[in-house]
């Protein structure tokens, strides 16, 4: 009786989304367990590449030139997974397949073959398949391979950096075809940082790309022969034979108008598929794996994840095409990994191995290099499966019945509109926000999919923001994830629904509002931030003597100062000059004492304004802020120290880098 009394509540408890373990509600740790394996002393395992072999067993490519093979990942019977390097010498292997027997890892300027002729575990046999020149620059990072159905290789080559990307040697920025004979066929360029970059099942190729220069936001582009995929570095080598395009750098215009727009005019310039907007989603996008574990995953087959670098985190694509061309809906999934995540494979019984690194590339995960294996325990989530474009608005298809009475409330969901500028200027803030107001919700007999019909014409070309806080399982779960972005490239064709008349209140608008509880201060004039006691950019008037102190701060790679604590005399004058010298944005803020990481965690929650508020939240806690600095540029700030000795901070508030990039401001007598 005792147990058919547990178990009832065990049930009853999961129904209503709270854990018969603990009590408290579900999390996506109920759902999608993390297991960590553990990694013998002395082996650095800075993931660069992963695949999984026909006999279960996980081959690992390092950035320290290593190749691992890891038996028993699965820590089956409780054995603890056994290492053995399988080969060595390597040039920082950004990428490890497994075909026909042997391994082939992509080093900076080639692509090895990797064989174990005598079987005892080891590769004895090295051979360079292709080669490619390289420059020096430190960003010439390498990707692949990726094996193709008639037996060709895809690889992807990182452009370089010098203050912004640059093709220095010969095609940088592409995407090329090996064939047998080691032949480097050019396929498409435009990339900037393609780490992660796969062929789906109906045979497209689809490559993640990272913002920077002429890069918005994080985004995924369906990469067809002869496409254009936004950075025009790679352009220089249009003019050399078998190029499938012949534009060229000069032909990109750097006019800050959405992408969508320029596309109009630049002959094969292709729009992502996909954005994952900047700090909202992730930070660093990497590997793209497709779900094909006949739902052993959970009910997510053939939608895609895509890695996170910067945010430890997994992410979730559901594409769909809409007059042949594919867009689609991100979601979050999966976060809190170990390190930052660069590669990702399944596992032979249907679970995710994930590859991680941070090493110059920091990472909200704490630890320096790991791999984690992620379960599905069986447990149906309830998430918003798909968004799919529709003629009026969008159709959310749940993945358990919603309640009616919540579902079908307009009030229940907010949505909002904005694009990213294309420019060579280092990403973008949000542009053109508007809140998109709904007119009803149609839901479907079995609960499983809502229709929003808005009360307006949708701006093809923009990202739409979906969210859904008010819905509710029938059993009363909220949604494990309510937030959903979808790249509306096109309208669906079909029939419009007809709706009475909107709803009473438009909850588009609330949220906006909402959404604008941090507003910025009003500009002083076109392009110009209003002036702010926390940023003062020249010399006050009344310090004839100049400052009393002059404090530079840099940036070094790997989210840090240069200097992790200065000293200053309290109510001294300072001139505090912030010098970003890294290939990523950073501002330095200046805090109370303790109050860096609370900070942090508040520009994280900036959402559609973190940008236009430079990652500064509105806080009593913030002193003093430099703006939001491009690579390679500084600015200088002018404040008195404050009167009360104390430990205060200094602290790079865009999202993701806090937890790591702080130091300390010294205030003394």
């Amino acid at each position: 009786m005792k147990k058919i009394i547990g178990l009832f509540l065990s049930t009853f408890l999961l129904a209503a989304g709270v854990s018969a373990q603990t009590g408290r509600p579900m999390t996506e740790d109920d759902y999608y367990r993390l297991i960590t394996l553990p990694i013998p002393e002395g082996v650095l395992l800075e993931v660069g590449g992963m695949t999984v072999i026909p006999d279960g067993r996980l081959g690992v490519s390092t950035r320290r030139g290593e190749v691992w093979l890891i038996s028993n990942p699965y820590m089956q019977g409780s054995r603890q997974p056994q290492f053995r390097r399988f080969g060595y010498g390597l040039h920082e292997p950004l990428g490890l397949t497994y075909h026909k027997g042997a391994f082939y890892a992509t080093q900076r300027g080639e692509i090895t073959k990797m064989i174990d002729t005598d079987g005892d575990g080891e590769a004895n046999e090295y051979q360079s398949i292709v080669k490619w020149p390289l420059s020096g620059n430190y960003h010439e990072y390498s990707y692949g391979p990726l094996f193709l159905p008639d037996g060709d290789m895809l690889i992807t080559l990182n452009l370089d950096w010098i203050g912004f990307g640059a093709s220095l040697a010969k095609w940088r920025g592409w995407m090329l075809k090996v064939n047998e004979k080691g032949e480097l066929k050019p396929w498409a360029t435009g990339l900037r940082s393609p780490a992660g970059f796969t062929m789906l099942r109906d045979g497209s190729i689809f490559y993640a790309e990272n913002q920077g220069d002429w890069v918005g936001s994080g985004r995924m582009t369906h990469l067809e022969r002869g496409d254009f995929a936004g950075n025009p570095a790679g352009l220089r080598w249009s003019s050399e034979p078998g190029s499938p395009l012949k534009l060229k750098p000069e032909d990109v215009p750097s006019t800050g108008k959405p992408m969508h727009e320029v596309a109009k005019t630049v002959p094969n310039l292709k729009v992502p598929a996909v954005w994952f907007p900047h700090t909202l989603m992730g930070i660093s996008t990497s590997d793209i794996l497709e779900d094909t574990t006949s739902s052993r995953f959970g009910p997510f087959e053939g939608q895609l994840f895509v890695g996170d670098q910067g945010h430890s985190k997994v992410m979730r694509v559901f594409l769909e095409k809409v007059n042949g061309k594919y867009q689609g809906a991100c979601f979050p999934f999966r976060s809190g990994f170990q390190s930052g995540i660069l590669r990702m494979a399944w596992g032979l019984d249907g679970s995710m191995f994930v590859g991680q690194t941070s090493r110059g590339w920091s990472a909200t995960g704490k630890d320096p290099y790991g791999v984690q294996r992620l379960v599905w325990t069986g447990q149906m989530p309830f998430e918003m499966k798909s968004i799919r474009s529709m003629p009026d608005g969008f159709e959310v298809e749940f993945t358990l019945p919603a309640d009616r009475k919540t579902a079908e409330n307009p009030e229940s969901y907010s949505l909002n509109s904005f694009t990213y500028k294309y420019h060579k200027t280092y990403g973008s803030p949000v542009e053109d926000a508007r809140p998109v107001p709904i007119r009803g919700v149609v839901v479907s007999d079995n609960g499983l999919k809502a229709r929003i019909v808005v009360d307006t014409t949708l701006r093809e070309g923009y990202i739409h923001e979906v969210k859904a806080e008010g819905v509710k399982s029938t059993t009363g779960l909220s949604l494990l994830h309510n937030t959903g972005y979808y790249t509306l490239n096109a309208i669906a064709p079909g029939t419009r629904l007809t709706i009475a008349a909107p709803a009473k209140h438009n909850h588009a608008d609330m949220a906006a509002t909402a959404s604008t509880k941090n507003t910025p201060a009003p500009s002083a004039g076109k392009g110009k931030p209003a002036v702010s006691a926390k940023r003062i950019t020249e010399q006050p008037a009344d310090w004839t003597g100049g400052p009393d102190q002059v404090i530079t701060i840099s940036t070094q790679p790997g989210l840090k100062f240069d200097q992790t604590q200065v000293q200053v005399k309290a109510g001294s004058r300072i001139k505090w000059v912030f010098n970003n010298v890294d290939d990523m944005l950073h501002n330095c803020v200046i805090v109370k004492p303790g109050t860096a990481n609370p900070v942090g965690d508040a520009a994280l929650k900036l959402n559609l304004n973190g940008s236009k508020m430079q990652y500064v939240p509105v806080t009593p806690n913030v002193l003093y802020h430099t703006n939001l600095l491009q690579p390679e540029s500084s600015e200088a700030i002018y404040f008195v120290a404050p009167a009360t000795p104390g430990d205060y901070q200094y602290v790079c508030t865009f999202p993701g880098h806090h937890t790591l990039m702080q130091g300390t401001l010294k205030v003394v007598k």
